[in-house]
């Protein structure tokens, strides 16, 4: 029997991962506060998300999943306990965006798995910026790999190879794979030496390289001189400040000795910088000057408080203001193969926190200086550039024609194009990844725009849910000629349906492809998987259609890990 699914909150993720657990086959039902455009279904409730005539009106006595899928955390929490209240047994997957809040949760509630849009989208933005057109993302051996599908053409330089040529790659994990002709499950193909032929499909994962930097003595001495252009940009005011401070103190001195005070140029230098900051000096130097070298000494006094007080004023801004960090971030600008990320939203820190683990250079650019991600970012040592990244000036300050790729992130689709067309008027060739939050005109502005990537959180996010509705704590998901596949880790327990069976038997009968599987903490993997015979307490990863995922569902809870 398939479960029934709940979506409450249809919005723009919401909408998403209804309509895709429909395609899917499964039997579900969404909630929304208002009509929805173009959506006349019975499936589609009206009515307060929280409320407990909704719930009841969906089915949330008889349902098996909810899926909370509304973008305000307190709203989804009150959903979540309302649910709880009338279902104590229903599995919960809860979108929040305090990520912090969801961990505490999932310790605490049972069935309960909270998601984020933004940490389930970012790493997507990372691959395309990378040059990888990932079409979803799986979790093996504690990273995040990206998950691409491979088309098969006459220039494509896997035409002709077997797929039990791929098989035995540890950084290159076949996972799907649709024929051009027929059907074929990946796993037969690999036995019986299936050739890679013009239109076939196949979908891999390509593990991530942690790249290392090292920079040349070179590159140093570049960085220094960089770092003194920049200082002279940043503390013009500053050094002209202390400028006139030397000359005004240096004219006092010169004054002071040439007349017939008998002064040393020590005594002179020495009274004179005492006076003018307000220090003291030997005040007895003066009481036997002529009077036109007392006058000289007011209005000397006077002009040196002013000078003293405006420089100090300045001083103290660029230490202890926003200037001085302005000016150590654009010391760091790299030169060149670096990523330049347009907005610390919380998908933009999410991407800079990812590329600056994979080893590679990175530089933000965020108008407002208050914004709660700019500590952080700049505690791991990268730049942050206060501005706007629409600005030509700003683009050019930051080296954009010679930088790896350009990240347009904020939480503005307007301003994201901006940026976007910008840069590439700047550098035409440097690709530009676009987040655009609505997921029906992300294709469309890639299509008008030919930007390199338009992607919508909602759009990449929304799989993954659908995926952990359908079939527990996934590891990675994708979407490939409109299949929804998901990538998860099945406890064999004695009543399992695959306890007892050799892996390649199983994966052939139920259309699945065994990814590797943990026998007492030791990982099995390649030929050995295939001829492995499950057992109660192995732990199988595997990645199947989402469609077949009915295979697992039995009254008895399967038990899930990753």
């Amino acid at each position: 029997m398939k479960p029934r699914i709940i979506v409450c909150g249809l919005g723009r993720t919401g909408y998403k991962i209804f309509r895709l657990l429909r395609q899917q086959g499964a039997s579900v039902i969404g909630i929304h506060h208002k009509p929805i455009p173009g959506e006349c279904s019975p499936d589609v409730i009206i009515g307060n998300l929280h409320a407990a005539a909704t719930l009841t009106a969906a089915g949330i006595h008889q349902a098996h999943t909810l899926v909370i899928a509304g973008s305000e955390d307190t709203l989804n929490l009150s959903i979540l306990m309302q649910a709880r209240v009338l279902n104590p047994r229903i599995r919960i997957i809860n979108r929040f965006y305090n990520t912090n809040l969801g961990e505490r949760l999932d310790q605490t509630l049972p069935d309960h798995l909270s998601m984020s849009v933004v940490g389930l989208a970012a790493p997507l933005f990372t691959f395309a910026a990378l040059g990888n057109q990932a079409i979803g993302q799986i979790k093996l051996f504690d990273q995040t790999w990206p998950v691409q599908e491979e088309y098969i053409d006459e220039n494509h330089p896997w035409l002709g190879w077997n797929l039990s040529d791929l098989w035995e790659e540890p950084a290159r994990m076949p996972i799907y794979y649709l024929p051009m002709h027929g059907e074929m499950n990946l796993i037969h193909g690999v036995l019986s030496g299936q050739e890679l032929q013009v239109g076939d499909r196949l979908i891999v994962a390509i593990q991530p390289r942690i790249r290392s930097i090292r920079r040349s003595l070179i590159k140093k001495v570049l960085k220094v001189c960089t770092s003194l252009r920049q200082f002279q940009q940043h503390g013009k005011s500053v050094v002209i400040g202390a400028i006139v401070l030397m000359v005004i103190i240096a004219i006092a001195t010169l004054t002071y000795r040439s007349t017939e005070l008998s002064l040393s140029v020590i005594d002179a230098l020495y009274f004179s910088v005492g006076m003018i900051t307000g220090a003291g000096g030997n005040d007895k130097v003066i009481e036997n000057a002529p009077n036109s070298i007392k006058l000289f000494t007011i209005v000397i006094m006077l002009i040196g408080a002013v000078v003293i007080g405006i420089w100090y004023a300045m001083l103290t801004d660029f230490v202890l203001g926003n200037r001085f960090k302005q000016f150590w971030d654009a010391a760091r600008i790299p030169q060149r193969h670096h990523y330049i990320v347009c907005g610390l939203s919380g998908i933009g820190s999410k991407i800079v926190q990812q590329l600056h683990t994979s080893g590679y250079e990175v530089i933000v650019i965020e108008t407002d200086s208050n914004n709660k991600y700019v500590n952080s970012v700049r505690g791991l040592g990268i730049p942050v550039i206060q501005g706007d990244a629409s600005f030509r000036t700003i683009l050019q300050t930051i080296n954009v024609t010679s930088a790896a790729a350009v990240l347009a992130v904020t939480n503005n689709d307007a301003t994201n194009l901006e940026i976007a067309l910008k840069t590439k008027g700047l550098a035409p060739k440097i690709p530009v990844i676009v987040h655009y939050a609505d997921p029906d005109f992300a294709g469309m502005a890639q299509q008008v725009f030919d930007f390199e990537a338009v992607l919508s959180p909602a759009e990449l996010a929304a799989p993954a849910f659908a995926a952990a509705a359908l079939g527990g704590r996934i590891l990675g998901n994708g979407i490939t000629a409109d299949k929804l596949w998901v990538a998860f880790a099945t406890l064999i327990t004695l009543s399992h349906p695959f306890c007892g069976l050799l892996v390649k038997e199983i994966a052939m009968s139920a259309d699945f492809v065994p990814l590797y599987v943990e026998i007492n903490t030791q990982r099995i993997q390649g030929w050995e998987l295939l001829t492995t015979q499950l057992a109660d307490g192995d732990i199988l990863y595997l990645t199947m259609p989402a469609n077949r995922l009915y295979q697992l569902w039995r009254e008895e809870r399967v038990s899930h890990k990753s």
